[in-house]
């Protein structure tokens, strides 16, 4: 059993920046693909970035070139780090855990954080 736990939301003005980590426990990080996804109220889950075990990434069109993910083994922590913050990235972001690598779709995923909401104001 995998456990996930966010931080390092909160609140930033259009432009600015925040990183969020993923810290993981109870498994072998090394080898699970990460996922980062979002959800803002009324909306369904969305993928934003995913990074594989051997360090291969993959981003929503939305947020490439304004967004990084980024894993640390050693750490067993995985990172989003977060430029060019606009309003429409307000959500609570939360990271996710396969281990058959990562994908796009949520359902592939068999553990989850809960969530650190992110706040970009206008």
């Amino acid at each position: 059993q995998v456990q996930l736990v966010e931080s390092g939301g909160g609140w930033v003005q259009a432009g600015g920046s925040l990183r969020v980590s993923c810290l993981a426990s109870g498994g072998s990080f090394r080898s699970y693909g990460m996922g980062w996804f979002r959800q803002a109220p009324g909306k369904e889950r969305e993928f934003v970035a995913g990074i594989g075990w051997l360090g291969g990434t993959n981003y929503a069109e939305s947020v490439k070139g304004r967004f990084t993910i980024s894993r640390d083994n050693a750490k067993n922590t995985v990172y989003l780090q977060m430029n060019s913050l606009k309003p429409e990235d307000t959500a609570a972001y939360y990271c996710a855990a396969s281990p058959t690598g990562f994908s796009r779709l949520p359902s592939l995923y068999n553990y989850w954080g809960q969530g650190t909401q992110v706040t970009v104001s206008s």
